[in-house]
């Protein structure tokens, strides 16, 4: 297995590492949505690391089945879709809404596994939700899903562009 051969720490290291980069860059794909523009060499970028994250996640030894494998699992199967919207129908009719929707659901599927991160990372969060159960941490999460649904909608109004993947 490559945490073997790489090292644990190393193996953490590329995965935060591919996560940032995939929210980063995702971030910078959609605000290209919603000025109707394919932000080419971006969108790659943000495709295959956030495809690398999700992958790198389940190689994570973990005794049983959680919510981070869970959400590894759906990132992959729409960012599957995602990537036939974009490469095999190249936007062609519903394929169009179903990239902008996974894309958009594939960053905020990363942003949600980094805010529990932070809660369990930095000492002020964790103090407020030690558990990732109580209201704190349940609130934010509330509020960063109230703004990717606003961004999704206003990108599906927005994104309409003229494509040439050749």
């Amino acid at each position: 297995m490559i945490i073997d051969i790489i090292g644990i720490h190393t193996f953490i290291m590329i995965h935060v590492v591919l996560s940032l980069i995939g929210i980063f860059s995702g971030f910078i794909v959609v605000l290209g949505m919603l000025r109707n523009k394919l932000l080419e060499g971006w969108t790659v970028l943000f495709l295959a690391s956030t495809v690398l994250t999700s992958m790198t996640s389940l190689y994570f030894r973990v005794p049983f089945f959680n919510t981070t494998i869970a959400v590894a699992i759906i990132s992959l199967i729409v960012l599957a879709v995602a990537i036939l919207a974009l490469y095999g129908y190249r936007l062609a009719g519903p394929w169009r809404w179903s990239f902008v929707m996974g894309a958009v659901l594939a960053l905020y599927l990363n942003v949600f596994l980094a805010v529990a991160q932070l809660f369990k990372k930095v000492q002020l969060l964790r103090s407020m939700a030690p558990t990732l159960s109580e209201p704190p941490f349940y609130a934010v999460q509330l509020v960063v899903m109230i703004i990717f649904i606003v961004i999704g909608a206003r990108a599906l109004r927005t994104f309409h562009p003229e494509i040439d993947l050749s």
